[in-house]
């Protein structure tokens, strides 16, 4: 605990100098933001628990392609939040309901930096309507 506190303390007092060795750039202007990270409550659309295989799913529905924060950045942030409560493996899927030539209807991941997360999507206009018509409770999938 001693090592941590005197790593924060030399991090906001001297933060150039750790930028200038843990990352080798040289910067003039600089801030130190507040190390409390917001945990602002987020809902996801739908959890399932697989208990014999001690598995979550998680599915999110969408209209529209384009949202705040970006799916990528949410389907994240639900895999973080899912992992430190439940601790055990989290299978996401998105499914798109209305068609959309968008980039984002076919965006599976995010790529950004050292940072990976990757997750499913399923196109509702690609799948076989059969499969819906023969369930009743997927019925209103069919289209």
């Amino acid at each position: 605990m001693a090592y941590d506190n005197i790593c924060k303390y030399l991090a906001e007092n001297y933060p150039a100098d750790l930028v200038s060795w843990l990352h080798g750039i040289e910067v003039t202007e600089i801030s130190v933001l507040k190390t409390e990270l917001n945990t602002e409550p987020i809902h996801a659309d739908s959890l399932t628990l697989l208990q014999t295989a001690n598995q979550i799913l998680q599915w999110e529905f969408q209209t529209l392609p384009a949202s705040k924060p970006s799916l990528p950045l949410r389907m994240l942030k639900y895999w973080v939040r899912l992992k430190e409560k439940y601790n055990c493996p989290v299978e996401q899927v998105v499914i798109f309901l209305k068609f959309t030539t968008s980039s984002k209807a076919y965006t599976n991941q995010l790529l950004e930096g050292n940072t990976s997360h990757g997750y499913r999507v399923i196109r509702m206009w690609e799948q076989d309507p059969e499969q819906f018509l023969a369930n009743p409770a997927l019925l209103p999938f069919a289209t």
